[in-house]
């Protein structure tokens, strides 16, 4: 399999297939494909992962593509950003925001993910339920914005604002914090009330755009009817 990703700050993911070889998605996930392909909706786990899958917001199926000859699938993003490609070896899993994911080479195993420390998905903004990747193979995770990557030791912790985790490590953790300094700073510093913390070691991809945050803040400059 070979691939490019074009587009700047609006990719595509063009992957190159030779006969036989498949990918996955969410149902319905891909943008174009050049050449026989064979599509198919798959369950992909039984009835644990379908629920898994449901409770998480993505969609109860996958699709699965294989070439049937050489051909052409792309994926593009759903928001302006980077597309960035994790070559994950057998047994190897990151944990990943729910919209991250957007394809991944047959094989790849995609699991529900509960974050242990409950605090982390009330408050901390990436949620409860996140995503679990496990190789072998080769994970397409768009990012909403650009992306920067930390890779931290043992105990070094980084914090972030809500929103901003793309995915990591599962050798990462993720806690929330109240945000320190008082009330004074929870109301009027405008950081909100919790922070996101993400301890090592590990690596750790972050996004610059928030989109939830972007949507309320497009939302409050909308006219109001009158």
């Amino acid at each position: 399999m070979k691939y490019t990703i074009e587009g700047d700050s609006l990719p595509v993911a063009r992957i190159y297939l030779s006969n036989g070889e498949a990918l996955i998605s969410q149902a319905g996930g891909r943008t174009w494909e050049k050449g026989d392909v064979l599509t198919e909706v798959k369950s992909e786990g039984g009835a644990k992962k379908m629920f898994g899958r449901l409770v998480s917001g993505e969609s109860l199926f996958l699709s699965k593509y294989t070439a049937r000859g050489d051909c052409e699938i792309a994926f593009a993003s759903s928001f302006a950003g980077s597309i960035i490609v994790k070559e994950l070896a057998a047994g190897e899993s990151i944990i990943a925001q729910k919209q991250a994911f957007m394809c991944a080479t047959y094989g790849v195993d995609l699991s529900v993910y509960f974050n242990k420390r409950v605090g982390s998905g009330m408050f901390g903004g990436e949620g409860f339920i996140m995503q679990k990747v496990t190789g072998p193979g080769t994970v397409f995770l768009e990012i909403n914005g650009y992306c920067v990557d930390y890779d931290l030791g043992p105990g070094e912790r980084i914090v972030l604002d809500t929103g901003v985790l793309a995915f990591m490590d599962e050798t990462c953790s993720m806690d929330v914090e109240v945000v320190k300094g008082g009330m004074k700073n929870v109301l009027f510093g405008g950081e909100g009330l919790m922070n996101t913390t993400v301890t090592g070691p590990g690596k750790v991809y972050l996004q610059s755009i928030n989109l939830a945050a972007l949507a309320q803040r497009l939302y409050r400059s909308m006219p109001s009817d009158k």
